[in-house]
């Protein structure tokens, strides 16, 4: 599939509406995404791979949807784009948790986005991104990137390499508000400030650490050394986490979780993390079941 085509079954369906009639009137999504979800809880079925079988879910590495472009290689823990299954649409508020190696030298074209709040986190090289708000801007590993897209904006991200590939997460959230002025927002972390602790990357208040959403959730980012123990408590009563390994191995409240794997959880105050490996990192989302 072509970029052309991919930005119209994908980027312009998933659970959002796009920013214009004109544009609606002429792309279509094959699996009828366009409308948005209804996220009145979680969506998907617990798991019976681990301890606890009534308040989680285990969604293993392989098991993500998985498509090649030729430009790019994604990976979706959600429903998104050609990629459906109807007990992974969705994590309380979490939409989107796409895992993207983009090409040298190629990039996502201008599309629009309204009513999300759209994260993306670099893993490994430089990745360019302009929109229709006039921001124009490099973001690498180490920054955290953030765009409220409320009554709608269009944006192109492109990977500004010419000799290796971008490796980000891109995540998307519901909104606990629509409608609102868009805006972008990026900034960079020191790395070492989530050694053996869990650095905060994003959270509901502006004046807090990491950037800013319209939605009471926290984002943590953490990078142990082997059999590190921990304990994350839950930010907001009602909230589940979803804990997605970038890198190593851990053990989330008894579960073995290797590279790229995703466990959520809800119906509870914290969690026992202990690394399994040297340099094992971990991404920590915690978000409302509910809207």
């Amino acid at each position: 599939m072509d970029r052309k085509d991919f930005i119209k079954k994908g980027l312009l369906g998933t659970g959002m509406f796009v920013a214009s009639a004109a544009v609606a009137n002429i792309m279509q999504n094959d699996i009828d995404e366009i409308k948005p979800l209804e996220p009145v809880g979680f969506n998907h079925l617990p798991s019976t791979d681990t301890p606890i079988t009534g308040n989680s879910v285990l969604h293993k590495a392989e098991s993500r949807g998985h498509a090649n472009h030729g430009w790019l290689d994604t990976h979706q823990t959600f429903s998104f784009a050609s990629y459906y299954n109807p007990d992974r649409m969705h994590f309380g508020v979490l939409r989107v948790l796409n895992d993207d190696v983009v090409d040298p030298s190629q990039g996502f074209g201008t599309h629009p986005h309204d009513n999300m709040e759209i994260i993306s986190i670099p893993l490994e090289g430089d990745l360019e991104h302009k929109d229709s708000m006039n921001n124009i801007a490099i973001i690498k590993n180490g920054d955290i990137q953030v765009m409220s897209a409320g009554t709608g904006i269009y944006h192109s991200e492109f990977n500004n390499n010419s000799d290796r590939p971008v490796k980000f997460l891109q995540i998307w959230l519901y909104p606990n508000k629509k409608n609102v002025t868009p805006r972008y927002d990026q900034i960079s972390l020191k790395l070492k400030d989530r050694h053996n602790k869990y650095q905060q990357i994003l959270s509901p208040d502006s004046k807090d650490s990491g950037v800013w959403i319209h939605q009471d959730a926290w984002f943590h980012l953490g990078t142990f050394d082997n059999e590190y123990k921990s304990i994350y408590k839950i930010k907001k009563a009602g909230n589940g986490i979803y804990a997605f390994i970038i890198k190593g191995s851990f053990i989330v409240n008894g579960t073995s979780l290797s590279q790229r794997d995703g466990l959520g959880l809800w119906d509870l105050n914290s969690l026992e993390i202990t690394s399994q490996a040297d340099g094992s990192e971990i991404l920590l989302m915690d978000v409302p079941m509910t809207m």
